[in-house]
């Protein structure tokens, strides 16, 4: 019998491919993991199947754990000479400007598939196969390029898609930029899926597919080898767990930076009393921020960062803190009161279509804001920094929860903000995400302003508070792009996604 669920995913390939796990007798975990999948096909240059992730799950009766897939450090078999080789600088209009490096030495370990596969053994149901042939289809059929993955595309056309011949064939139109709808046909990535489908995940890292990249990475210098794929394990730990208003909510927790920096920011919303006026929430958002730029981001043990950090707010209390669009998301949530929230990255994208497989590997090694201590600067077998924060929860009531969002930096703040319009302001789930936003953004210059999405409110009460402000266009992109499913009290399913990027929902 076929499962019904509420899904929240990039587009509606990604909710037919969910829909098709749970037809074939899948959880929602197989369910997530399938969107997932498709959508590293059909959202080309925002997310890859090379990438990292994390799968947040919480099953009913059981406590919520996250599999830890994020990408790693590799250079296993390489000589100490071979770093800071094969980086590519990439400058692009992206986000208002950002530089980024690409190439083969920008490429870390992927861990997606391996966390991918774990869960799927532990949660999963359906036969692994049919996780991934919705992907392989749409590859080998072709879909219409979608707005959100076109606006990326358009502005690394010169950059990002330049240097890989294959990549530039796959993802350009005759060496120009794509437009929104342009066909794109992947049929060898497609032939990839489905070895994969056959032989498991495991040959992305011991197999055949694992021996492609090695190649081609030995061949053009990346510093991922067959060594560090090989070694590579999904790490299983505990969800981080606080309390909004009615809410248990679980993150996932350090080595991330977005699982702690997101349970601080809600830990602090529920200790400060009374209604929250944007004023007061900017702070917060803020003063969160501000610890995160000046303690976590450049710390030498980012699990000891986090930690440190859910310390200091632990002795702070309730008296408040002293004065990659390139991810994306899949929320599962079934009709048994299972909650699957998983995100993933690869990154800008490395420009690097691995040879004779289609894959497009990430760039996280030259992902600035990830690096903070250095390109290349850390020691193999070492998890990158991560903005990724998915979260499941459950109310007092028994609803259940998934959400998530891509977003980089504004992920957490993006959460947060949901979060406290339903918990503390009693919204319901689209309208809490629908509601404006605002994002503390550090300057050059040392400053903090507040960007914000326009709303006469909230313009007035940072005005009163005199914090400096910048005013985005309504439902801006720059605020991520939030999806969630829930399961209500009587057991009813929703789900519901942002307007602010290209997204689907579907109850089945």
């Amino acid at each position: 019998m076929t499962r019904r669920a509420a899904i929240a995913a990039p587009n509606s390939y990604a909710t037919e491919a969910a829909a098709h796990a749970l037809a074939e007798g899948g959880t929602a975990v197989d369910a997530a993991i399938a969107a997932m999948l498709t959508a590293t096909v059909t959202e080309p240059g925002v997310i890859s199947t090379l990438g990292g992730c994390f799968v947040n799950v919480w099953q009913p009766g059981q406590e919520p754990l996250v599999v830890d897939g994020n990408v790693e450090m590799p250079g296993r078999a390489m000589s100490a000479d071979v770093r800071g080789k094969g980086l590519i600088e990439a400058a692009s209009d992206y986000g208002g400007g950002m530089v980024t490096y690409v190439g083969p030495g920008s490429v870390a370990t992927p861990g997606m598939l391996a966390a991918m596969g774990w869960a799927h053994q532990r949660f999963g149901r359906a036969p692994w196969a049919e996780l991934l042939q919705p992907a392989a289809d749409v590859a080998r059929s072709g879909f219409p390029l979608s707005r959100t993955a076109q606006s990326y595309l358009v502005l690394v056309t010169d950059t990002i898609l330049a240097w890989d011949p294959a990549t530039r064939a796959q993802l350009t139109a005759d060496g120009g930029a794509p437009q929104v709808g342009h066909r794109v046909l992947a049929p060898e990535l497609a032939d990839t899926l489905e070895h994969l489908g056959t032989h498991g995940a495991a040959s992305a890292y011991r197999g055949d597919v694992a021996r492609a990249i090695d190649a081609d990475m030995r061949r053009r210098g990346g510093l991922l080898t067959l060594a560090d794929l090989e070694a590579y394990q999904p790490v299983v730990r505990s969800a981080l767990r606080s309390r909004l208003g009615p809410w248990d909510l679980a993150c996932n927790p350090p080595p991330s930076i977005g699982g702690p920096v997101l349970t601080a920011l809600l830990r602090l919303l529920a200790a400060t009393p009374g209604a929250l006026d944007p004023a007061e929430v900017a702070r917060i958002l803020q003063e969160v921020l501000d610890i995160r730029l000046d303690r976590i981001d450049t710390a030498a043990d980012l699990e000891a960062a986090g930690a440190e950090l859910l310390a200091t707010l632990h002795r702070i209390g309730a008296t408040g803190l002293p004065t990659s669009p390139s991810t994306a998301h899949v929320s599962v949530v079934d009709e048994d009161g299972a909650a699957c929230a998983l995100t993933a990255s690869a990154g800008y994208g490395s420009g690097m279509t691995i040879e004779g497989t289609g894959l497009v590997a990430n760039n996280s090694l030259g992902e600035l804001e990830l690096n903070r201590l250095g390109l290349h600067a850390l020691e193999p077998g070492v998890r990158l920094a991560s903005n990724m924060a998915p979260t499941t929860a459950r109310r007092d009531d028994g609803a259940v929860l998934a959400v998530g969002t891509p977003g980089a930096d504004r992920i957490t703040t993006a959460l947060a903000q949901v979060l406290t319009h339903m918990a503390r302001h009693g919204a319901d789930l689209q309208d809490a995400i629908d509601r404006p936003r605002m994002h503390p953004r550090r300057l050059t210059d040392g400053s903090t302003r507040i960007d914000h999405e326009q709303d006469a409110q909230i313009a007035a009460a940072l005005d009163a508070a005199g914090l400096d402000r910048f005013e985005h266009p309504p439902s801006s992109m720059y605020f991520g792009g939030v999806g969630a499913s829930l399961r209500d009290a009587g057991g009813a399913l929703t789900a519901a996604a942002d307007d602010r990027r290209v997204a689907a929902t579907l109850v089945t």
